[in-house]
């Protein structure tokens, strides 16, 4: 198997949510349903002195986050019918929607919120990588629209060239289920676990 992972440049990334958008129309999702969001992480606080005269250590960064097609999944593991999988050829994460029940295990496990229940359909839904596009030699549509090339996909190890292994705030720490996203963080990135980082767009990311 040769893993397939993405990369995130927190340097380069500006905020602008495009790949949010192209993976909402390749995948012709409804309003209300992502598979990627961008956090806007912000902290600190600005303070005057007795002279009036004013200090900041407020910092603001964002983090573009879909399925991380981790090694070790947590939907998969607690998935009861085996509908959520990890491919065989690629390692990425997908859901077998005629196995898949809507129980919601999957959610409720994954630490990154990937997996959501399309109470519609009747079962998960997520990102699969694109993984039609990945199998024509081409990479998902949220790397391809980012116009400031913040967004990469191809072998976790030249990913891992690029990056570290997500382990920054708001994401949970890489040891959980040890995800294929690699990162170049912000300068103002803070360390996963760092209660200090607080979300400041959270009805986008729920």
């Amino acid at each position: 198997m040769t893993q397939q992972a993405f990369y995130f440049d927190g340097t380069r990334c500006t905020g602008c949510k495009t790949c949010v958008f192209a993976c909402k129309d390749k995948n012709d999702l409804d309003v209300g349903v992502a598979y990627r969001k961008v956090y806007e992480v912000t902290g600190g606080e600005t303070s005057k002195d007795d002279n009036g005269c004013a200090t900041t250590s407020c910092y603001s960064y964002y983090t573009s986050v879909a399925c991380n097609h981790c090694d070790d999944p947590a939907c998969a593991k607690v998935c009861p019918t085996g509908a959520m999988h990890k491919d065989g050829d690629t390692g990425l994460v997908t859901v077998d929607a005629d196995k898949c029940i809507g129980c919601g295990y999957c959610h409720m496990a994954c630490p990154y919120n990937a997996p959501k229940v399309d109470r519609e359909k009747g079962h998960s839904v997520k990102c699969d990588g694109c993984a039609d596009l990945v199998a024509k030699g081409e990479k998902p549509s949220c790397v391809m629209a980012c116009p400031a090339r913040a967004l990469d996909f191809g072998t976790a190890d030249d990913m891992a060239k690029l990056g570290e292994q997500a382990d920054s705030a708001p994401l949970p720490e890489k040891s959980y289920t040890k995800p294929n996203l690699y990162i170049k963080p912000s300068r103002d990135a803070k360390p996963a676990g760092d209660a200090s980082a607080k979300v400041a767009n959270p009805l986008e990311v729920k």
